[in-house]
């Protein structure tokens, strides 16, 4: 993915060490050259090969999800490994891990901005987007799981001449409205934020679809004072909704193990502890997507070294948790005298039939991201998205280890079965994770990653100059867009200069 997206003069990437810099953006920039270097990723017209070359990979790998919905709508879950007594497997393990995926973007966004993290706004455009991706992508798995797929609307609780109710106790149901809610918020969260931008783009387009396309979808913003005040108010109000829902979904998802009585499941750690892991695999995706996205776009100076390293300190921070209800999953085994869960937690996980799953995970969600205590690897961006990676496995494997090895033995011998996952099970999931990845390189194609209008608000606190050459019209910020320092749209005036010798002019009507 690269395009004609140079440095204006006077803007660089690192600083004059020629190390990257540690601001929340590299100085030299103003209000053009950020507006410029943002849009014009949109806006350019020429697409490099190896843009396109990502996109088809990307399709061609998501083509295997049209494949295994084929399989599963022709033939039914069948086709999946699941068993008696393993009737949960990959479908509820990748629904989790997606949701997971997706919390980040949504305490980016909304908690950061709440408490007024300034080094959010380079990354949370791009961050609201995976959320929408991911969640997109866990959203069909409650679709597929069902078996019956053209009922899926039983799912809703929809008046009809029968008086059919759906299961309210069914967890199945708590995913659904878990799914719907986070979702609804998280696209108007999304679209709210892109309002401006849209306006700036529709603006600066340079073809007549792109103008009535961004148009279109910038609701006719023009930058009034009006507009700016119910689009602050809207965004603050959408933040707030947003806050609880990164406790309550994943908290909601957990219950669907946590109410049960299945030895392994039934623990009240697993709320705090999922809600952890979800930030923890979160962080980890946007640190996938943010490095190689900022070096292919040159955007080094607006996604700087500190907004790595800040994430990698979070990933950290909720490793430690994750890692910590490990710790207590195997205390409580110890200490509660249960021979069932001593021998869940004891002879089945950790030397059972699939003890290298659960040896895997402690390796990559407890042993890895300790490396992070270094500076020198949270500054690192190869180490980073080497522990991102290893981090995303490693949850992917913890619903692995929660969910089947606690299924394959249940109560009687006669109920004793292994799970291998089929062909299907495989292409279905890969193909959710390459049309995760083809949405995304899509965004980036036609939308900015970056907030622009935030990133103008960003240079005004940290006092980047911005000169004569920042009066800009018609960037959908009002039509006179005025210079820091000189009394613009937030900025300070400069006190006016006394002239005793001179008397002082009569105010005009």
């Amino acid at each position: 993915m690269e395009f004609d997206n140079d440095l204006k003069p006077g803007t660089r990437p690192s600083d004059q060490n020629g190390q990257e810099t540690y601001e929340v953006i590299a100085p030299g920039h103003t209000y053009t050259s950020v507006t410029d270097k943002i849009a014009n990723v949109a806006l350019t017209n020429r697409v490099s090969a190896r843009w396109m070359l990502a996109v088809m990979t990307a399709a061609g790998v998501a083509g295997l999800l049209a494949v295994g919905m084929g399989m599963t709508f022709l033939f039914g879950v069948g086709t999946w490994g699941n068993n008696q007594p393993v009737g949960w497997a990959f479908g509820i393990i990748n629904f989790v891990w997606w949701i997971g995926i997706g919390h980040a973007g949504t305490l980016i966004s909304a908690i950061l901005l709440l408490l007024h993290q300034n080094w959010r706004t380079s990354i949370n455009r791009y961050a609201e987007a995976m959320t929408i991706f991911a969640v997109a992508q866990a959203g069909q798995y409650p679709l597929l799981h069902i078996g019956r797929h053209y009922y899926a609307y039983w799912m809703f609780p929809l008046p009809n001449s029968m008086n059919l109710w759906p299961q309210f106790r069914s967890p199945l149901m708590w995913d659904v409205f878990a799914i719907s809610t986070y979702l609804t918020v998280s696209l108007l969260f999304w679209f709210i934020g892109l309002v401006p931008d849209l306006a700036t783009l529709r603006d600066r387009s340079q073809s007549r679809i792109g103008k009535i396309l961004y148009g279109m979808a910038a609701m006719g913003w023009r930058g009034s004072a009006q507009h700016w005040k119910r689009y602050m108010a809207l965004y603050l109000l959408l933040a707030g909704l947003s806050t609880p829902l990164v406790l309550s979904v994943h908290t909601i998802v957990s219950f669907d193990f946590a109410v049960g009585i299945v030895p392994g499941w039934h623990s009240t750690i697993f709320p705090p502890y999922f809600v952890a892991g979800a930030i923890f695999a979160g962080f980890a995706m946007t640190l996938i997507l943010a490095i190689p996205m900022r070096k292919v776009l040159h955007l080094e100076d607006l996604i700087t070294m500190r907004h790595l390293e800040n994430m990698g300190k979070i990933m950290l921070a909720t490793g430690l948790i994750v890692f910590y209800g490990y710790i207590m999953e195997v205390f409580f085994g110890w200490y509660s005298s249960n021979k069932y869960e001593q021998w869940m937690t004891f002879q089945n996980r950790m030397f059972g039939p699939n003890a290298w799953s659960y040896w895997a995970l402690i390796f990559c969600n407890g042993l890895a991201p300790q490396l992070l205590w270094k500076r020198s690897v949270r500054t690192s961006p190869f180490w980073l998205f080497v522990i991102s990676v290893i981090v995303s496995v490693g949850m992917w494997l913890e619903r692995f280890v929660i969910i089947v090895t606690s299924l394959t033995q249940e109560f009687l011998p006669g109920m004793w079965a292994n799970y291998r996952p089929t062909w299907v099970d495989f292409s279905i999931f890969i193909g959710t994770i390459g049309f995760f990845f083809l949405l995304f390189l899509l965004f980036a194609r036609v939308l900015p990653v970056i907030s622009i209008a935030e990133m103008r608000e960003l240079i005004l606190h940290h006092g980047h100059g911005g000169g004569a050459a920042d009066h800009h019209h018609g960037d959908g910020d009002g039509e006179h867009q005025e210079p820091i320092g000189k009394g613009g749209p937030g900025g300070r005036k400069e006190p006016a200069r006394k002239e005793p010798a001179r008397a002082p002019r009569p105010r005009r009507a």
